[in-house]
């Protein structure tokens, strides 16, 4: 006998939902159906997402989807065995819809819920591609805010071996699209750009390349790429393609070596790529060929799933269940965390 696993996502400007199936012989989830909604169009006129905004559009989204995959599904509402949500991190008021409607579903169906980690979610992602990977693995996190390298033995059994120290990846896209004059989303709009450019065309810094540890640092990187625009003054447009390559490609350096690093460290034959910047190409084609060299397996998430998603809520929640790292409960009085490390995951989370 089977379980549904309804999961919810609204930690910032995309509204997920997903219904995910978990066997009970301990067989990897699978994903019977997702809706999604991305609030991108009407963040772009601000520059940038506004978070009553998008807590005000996540209320509107997340019932009619909700609807939508029950019915993709052939399941109805009933047919639930678990609603779960983002707990954080994420912001307050977002999180705040997601957490409120999945504790008020559940109690209207009496059925238990359970609060995901969101950076869980998608360190899981890969889990629902059609090549799960097999524990354990050094996993990539690179998501929005957050970029780290870990080393993940199970279900909650993570290590964190190297993080941030300032920006993020996905933060120096962003910026570095921004100082540049790119509309928003910066990053994915930096990236196709860069396909136009030549890489090489600016020497960029590439910031901790050669620091010893895994750590990463590139709030340096977004300087040197707004120095470099000021300095080609009214020449940007026309060289504009050259230093979004030129920045992608300092991006993606750091990113590959520390990543083959942490693999050296630890003896580790396989590796996960999850979150947001894990759909960059250059990054992908990078890391293959570096991984194929040294014959170790890579995985990445679906491309369409590598942005915030109510399937890999709804995954993690599954394979947190199986795993007993976590236990549904009825209880419906609900808080949030808008900042929560991954590495304060405990067992009684």
């Amino acid at each position: 006998m089977s379980q549904l696993i309804l999961g919810i996502e609204s930690s910032c400007d995309e509204t997920g939902v997903a219904l995910v199936q978990m066997p009970q012989d301990g067989s990897v989830p699978t994903l019977l159906s997702h809706a999604l909604h991305s609030q991108i169009d009407m963040h772009r006129a601000y520059g940038g997402v506004v978070p009553e905004l998008a807590s005000r559009d996540h209320i509107r989204r997340v019932l009619p989807l909700t609807q939508q995959v029950m019915n993709e599904s052939g399941k109805t509402l009933q047919d639930i065995d678990v609603v779960a949500f983002t707990r954080g991190p994420g912001l307050a008021g977002a999180l705040l819809v997601g957490a409120g409607v999945a504790c008020a579903l559940g109690a209207a169906l009496d059925k238990p819920v359970l609060g995901v980690h969101h950076l869980e979610g998608h360190l899981l992602s890969p889990f629902l591609s059609e090549d799960p990977p097999e524990f354990p693995f050094i996993a990539l996190l690179v998501s929005g805010g957050h970029t780290q390298l870990m080393r993940v033995d199970g279900v909650g059994r993570y290590e964190i071996l190297g993080e941030t120290i300032d920006d993020a990846a996905g933060e120096a896209f962003d910026k570095s699209a921004k100082v540049m004059g790119l509309p928003y989303p910066g990053g994915p709009v930096l990236s196709k750009l860069a396909d136009e450019g030549d890489p090489e065309a600016f020497k960029l810094p590439r910031p901790l390349l050669h620091s010893g540890d895994l750590d990463f640092s590139f709030a340096g990187l977004k300087t040197a790429v707004l120095t470099q625009a000021k300095k080609l003054g009214d020449d940007l447009p026309a060289r504009k393609a050259d230093l979004a390559a030129s920045a992608q490609a300092a991006i993606v350096e750091v990113l590959v070596k520390k990543t083959i690093n942490a693999l050296r460290q630890t003896g580790m034959n396989r590796v996960v790529v999850a979150g947001g910047v894990g759909a960059n190409k250059k990054l992908r084609e990078q890391l293959n060929h570096e991984c194929a060299k040294r014959k170790i397996r890579v995985h990445y998430p679906e491309l369409h799933l590598c942005t915030d998603n109510g399937a890999m809520i709804a995954m993690a929640a599954a394979m947190r269940i199986q795993a007993g790292q976590q236990t549904p409960d009825k209880t419906y009085a609900f808080d949030v965390k808008p900042r929560w490390p991954l590495d304060a995951i405990v067992e009684a989370a």
